[in-house]
């Protein structure tokens, strides 16, 4: 239990802000009437900050470089296979990230059909309402730069180049926070879910690791 403490705390977390968003402060404040938790404190962020779209579109290309960075590491662990003609022979890290991906994937579209709450805009009339917890933008952008950083500081032996990587990363993950936040596309309570998640699974894979270093 105490190898995994991190992400018991943050998987629990979690777990228990999930089932308050349907229970505290339900209101139909939505867009057609839709009922949302904590809806005093989200119409009230959301009133602040408006809709931005610029935010919007920076948010979906920063979405667009974390899939592309998670398929550079699934090409790299592949090329390892290849070479090395047995799984068990690829880097470890690189085998428990792509668990950690695989959970992620799950996760993802697991969310994208469960309306914990719904978008408090109709960004398309033909699809109509949509489910928005946990931001899956955030939950997807911080997972993937969030576990680069723990490759980057395994792989990168040059202290300049490991620490432009990690501010690259943090300044990536701190934009997408933020830049959700305020585009206007979720609620409060939605990027905090996110984050939570994505502690979660980045709390899972550094505890996999030394999980996996200590029993060797």
């Amino acid at each position: 239990m105490k190898k995994f403490a991190k992400s018991y705390f943050f998987g629990s977390f979690f777990v228990i802000f999930s089932l308050l968003i349907r229970l505290f402060d339900v209101e139909p404040l939505g867009p057609e009437g839709s009922r949302i938790g904590f809806a005093s404190l989200n119409v009230s962020v959301h009133d602040f900050f408006g809709m931005h779209l610029f935010w919007y579109k920076l948010t979906q290309v920063l979405g667009y470089i974390a899939i592309l960075l998670a398929a550079v590491f699934a090409v790299l662990g592949f090329i390892q296979l290849i070479k090395r003609k047995s799984l068990l022979k690829v880097d470890k890290n690189l085998l428990l990230l792509g668990l950690v991906y695989i959970l992620l994937m799950l996760l993802y579209v697991l969310f994208e059909k469960i309306p914990f709450n719904y978008r408090p805009v109709i960004l398309d009339p033909a699809e109509g309402l949509e489910p928005s917890y946990p931001s899956t933008h955030t939950l997807l952008i911080l997972t993937v730069f969030g576990t680069a950083l723990q490759l980057a500081a395994d792989y990168l032996k040059n202290p300049k180049l490991l620490l432009t990587v990690k501010i690259l990363s943090l300044t990536i993950m701190a934009l997408t926070i933020v830049g959700r936040l305020v585009c206007g596309v979720h609620w409060f309570t939605d990027i905090v879910g996110g984050v939570l998640l994505s502690l979660f699974l980045i709390s899972l894979y550094k505890d996999l690791i030394l999980f996996t270093k200590k029993e060797q």
